[in-house]
């Protein structure tokens, strides 16, 4: 009986499979126009998966092990059991193989069985809890119909009550696995999982490449929504990327502002995106909330606003925008693009920026700074200095992009500490002095495109007037946005932070050093130098080269804990059950050290604003400035040595 039942479950569940991705890709289509490579990033996508996706997924060697045996055992077994037990092909080769992949498959399946077990908090429950039990069905019953197949076992074994038996298995296992792909369950970030992949809103990213360089709105396009502000003002590949979610909570154990009890939660997020693209409410949702937001309060569809619909905008303004979320993330998803897209439509269409992020954007259009000083203050930290203008040089080796730390009394310590180096150096350099204007960034996290471009296109006509070979500030956040984003409205740079200079002058034995005497130190990295831009090692290079000894933090590198400063946090300041500079600074405790080094401005102010006791704040300039050994060098010979180690 099974052999004539069997082919028929299976080709259902295939019929249902096919009729639910067309309800599923009908559900993405919800969503704005996206150009991609449709047959390219087919093509591409096995080798996306292979390589790039499981090499975050590596990072946790359980369930990478776990994760191929059991989804490799499951497609090959899949394949085989359509042509073995669907189709009836019995060749011994087949069904052997047959009987090894759904080996391979259970094998798996006892493992995510095992984490499943006592699963960690992060884990979605709900229907997430009965998928290794589903997965063994599956393999279980799918081997035991092979051994009479593959002739190890006699037809007919166990009579009518097991074939009644591995029939209910095959209902369960199939509907679970075939059914389920595309009509929703835990199965379905396998089929939006493969086409996300495949259809990725960054592709640059695949093959070791970096993207994380904001997309750009087209202001002039009336037609095109100025940021989202329902499900369907996504692109459609955006809700894809949404439906991909496995819920492994990794992006939220790396989210600081769930951990500051702030109210947001990427896993959330991207579910309550899911739930509005199909339309309904959260009250199902099996991990955990937002805190301080009880389930089963919000909802809507592809339709409705998703502010105080899907989400409040509170969860939108607790975003720092450093990417520890996306950097964690196995499906590779990108939320910080989508909760700046839903800014942007806060920002620009409604004038909804949170505390003090309105008096700061008519700062910056009124001053040129978010701190709203008089343009003309810009370089009063450095009249004893007589630094060189560019105005005045029109060309220069170095272009030293000051940024709004020139406003800032602790960073001008920072910024006169740098000069010192440049100069100890012999380093052709000059500044833009009062032509030089915001770098936009704070704007552009805040969701106002428009100030961003208005000074980004004024500083790209500034920099268009004079010859530089690079670019170099101790700001990230410039560093991130003059290299990444400026490229896109026509300014194309060579930048560099301070840190990765410096590491070259010292390798190029263009700085005299004596021995730093202070021992153990322990570096914060910033989220716009590390994740953003991938450099952790330079900093380091330069500590190392001081004489200290690096004390890592545990959470260091790519999952360093940000500070608490990025994404205009400070100026939306969303509540919290505690601050995240005070637990940054509590893994600063746990090192033991004294002393802390740090590379970016917005990262002194955070950990400086922690109530002492605490290890002294320090940049990076800071540490090489006290570490310089004066010597006469002839200035041109230094500027030629230092052309030939830095261009």
């Amino acid at each position: 009986m099974l052999t004539i039942v069997l082919p028929i479950l299976i080709f259902a569940a295939l019929g249902l499979t096919l009729i639910g991705a067309f309800r599923r890709i009908h559900l993405w289509r919800q969503g704005r126009p996206s150009r991609v490579d449709l047959l390219g990033g087919l093509l591409a996508m096995p080798k996306r998966y292979m390589n790039d996706l499981h090499h975050v997924v590596a990072r946790d060697r359980y369930m990478a092990n776990t994760h191929v045996a059991t989804a490799g055992g499951f497609v090959l077994a899949a394949v085989l059991a359509i042509l073995v037990h669907g189709v009836g092909v019995h060749q011994r080769v087949l069904t052997y193989a047959l009987l090894c992949a759904t080996a391979l498959m259970g094998v798996g399946a006892l493992f995510v069985f095992k984490r499943r077990l006592n699963p960690p908090s992060r884990l979605s429950k709900g229907p997430w809890m009965r998928l290794p039990k589903s997965l063994l069905v599956f393999a279980a019953s799918f081997f035991i119909l092979t051994l009479p197949v593959a002739g190890i076992l006699p037809e007919g074994f166990g009579g009518w009550s097991l074939a009644a038996l591995l029939g209910v298995g095959v209902v369960w296992g199939v509907g679970e696995l075939f059914f389920g792909m595309t009509w929703g369950g835990p199965m379905k970030h396998a089929f939006a999982g493969a086409l996300h992949l495949a259809w990725h809103r960054r592709p640059e990213r695949f093959g070791g490449g970096r993207s994380t360089g904001l997309k750009a709105l087209d202001l002039t396009d009336r037609r095109a929504p100025l940021g989202v502000e329902k499900p369907e003002d996504f692109t459609w590949n955006q809700l894809l990327g949404f439906d991909a979610c496995v819920q492994c909570g990794k992006c939220e154990a790396a989210c600081p502002a769930f951990a500051a009890g702030q109210p947001l939660n990427p896993k959330k997020l991207i579910q309550d995106m899911v739930v509005g693209m199909a339309g309904g409410t959260d009250a199902h949702f099996a991990g955990s909330p937002y805190p301080g937001k009880p389930l089963g309060e919000h909802g809507g569809t592809a339709h409705q606003p998703i502010v105080n619909g899907l989400v409040d905008a509170d969860t939108l303004w607790s975003c720092t925008t450093c990417r520890a979320c996306v950097e964690e993330c196995p499906m590779m998803i990108e939320h910080v693009d989508a909760i700046v897209d839903m800014r942007r439509f806060l920002t620009l269409e409604k004038g909804a920026t949170p505390n003090t992020g309105a008096q700061v954007l008519d700062n910056l259009i009124a001053t040129d700074n978010p701190g709203g000083f008089a343009p003309g203050g810009r370089m009063n930290w450095a009249a004893d200095l007589n630094l060189p203008l560019m105005r005045d040089k029109r060309s220069a080796h170095v272009l030293f992009w000051v940024g709004d730390g020139a406003f800032d009394m602790r960073n001008q310590r920072t910024l006169r500490a740098f000069v010192s180096v440049l100069k100890a150096a012999g380093v052709d350099f000059a500044v833009l002095g009062l032509e030089e204007r915001d770098s936009g960034d704070v704007a552009r996290r805040l969701g106002d495109e428009a100030t961003f471009q208005a000074l980004a296109t004024r500083n790209i006509q500034t920099l268009a007037q004079y010859a530089f070979s690079c670019i170099v500030t101790c700001d990230p956040h410039s560093f991130h946005v003059l290299k990444n984003e400026y490229g896109a409205l026509g300014g194309d740079y060579r930048v560099q932070h301070h840190s990765t200079y410096m590491a070259e002058l010292i390798e190029g034995g263009l700085l005299e050093l004596k021995p730093d005497t202070g021992g153990r130190v322990t570096y914060h990295d910033p989220c716009y130098l590390g994740r953003y831009n991938g450099e952790y090692e330079a900093p380091r290079q330069v500590l190392r080269a001081l004489g200290l000894e690096v004390q890592e933090m545990q959470r260091s590198g790519f999952r360093s804990r940000c500070c608490g400063g990025g994404g205009g946090a400070p100026i939306t300041d969303i509540p919290g059950t505690q601050r995240i500079p005070d637990m940054r600074m509590a893994d600063i405790r746990e090192t033991g050290v004294e002393r802390v080094a740090v590379g970016c401005p917005q990262c002194t102010a955070m950990l400086e604003g922690v109530v002492a006791p605490r290890p002294q704040i320090k940049d990076l300039a800071e540490l090489v400035a006290d570490a310089l050994v004066e010597r006469a060098t002839a200035p041109g010979l230094a500027k030629h040595n230092t052309q030939e180690v830095v261009a």
